[in-house]
């Protein structure tokens, strides 16, 4: 249409998502949003929604992108859980040591936001935690764990799969995350090793 300047709409909401990743929901002004994505206050209104919406379907955006990773990386649970939750967790330490992403992780900063996000956006970052526990739940099951032990594992490896992304914020260094993966995985080699006696 004559005059209406075009742009690529996945690539802006990939620009807001790095920005809502960077500087969490509550920091994130409109006008940040303008910059970060090259659009006026009114573009990003009639074409990307208001702030609640944007920050929706970057989240939703987010966990697609990252779910599909994780759910490959735990495609080999029924014949080597312990490496296909080694692979789960490559995934976020790879994500965390890529420069041309903010460090952290967007549902680990929106879980921490929820007392300033609105009640459906709320729901939907406990909803994005509640999935990796249960792909991670269903991976340790097919790995022959017990229903007991593969929640209690899947709790436990989503709970240090956050704080990967909460220490990494914090300035710990590859080798400090990838002890605190290195001990979670020995104690799954260990449950499993129980489990098969």
């Amino acid at each position: 249409m004559a005059g209406k300047k075009q742009f690529d709409v996945d690539a802006a909401v990939d620009a807001a998502m790095i920005q809502f990743w960077r500087d969490g929901y509550a920091d994130t002004s409109v006008d940040d949003l303008s910059r970060a994505t090259g659009l006026n206050r009114s573009s990003i209104y009639s074409s990307l929604g208001a702030k609640d919406t944007l920050f929706l379907r970057c989240l939703e955006r987010y966990a697609a992108r990252y779910g599909e990773r994780y759910d490959a990386a735990l495609s080999c649970a029924a014949s080597d859980p312990v490496a296909a939750v080694r692979a789960f967790f490559d995934v976020t330490l790879d994500r965390i040591a890529d420069p041309g992403l903010p460090d952290g992780c967007l549902i680990a900063q929106s879980a921490m936001a929820i007392p300033v996000l609105s009640p459906s956006i709320a729901a939907h970052a406990r909803q994005a935690l509640g999935s990796q526990r249960l792909r991670l739940r269903t991976a340790l099951k097919a790995g022959r764990l017990t229903d007991e032990d593969a929640e209690t594992f899947a709790v436990h490896a989503a709970a240090v799969n956050q704080s990967l992304a909460v220490m990494s914020r914090a300035g710990a260094s590859p080798a400090q995350l990838r002890a605190v993966v290195g001990v979670t995985l020995d104690a799954l080699a260990q449950a499993l090793r129980a489990s098969r006696t």
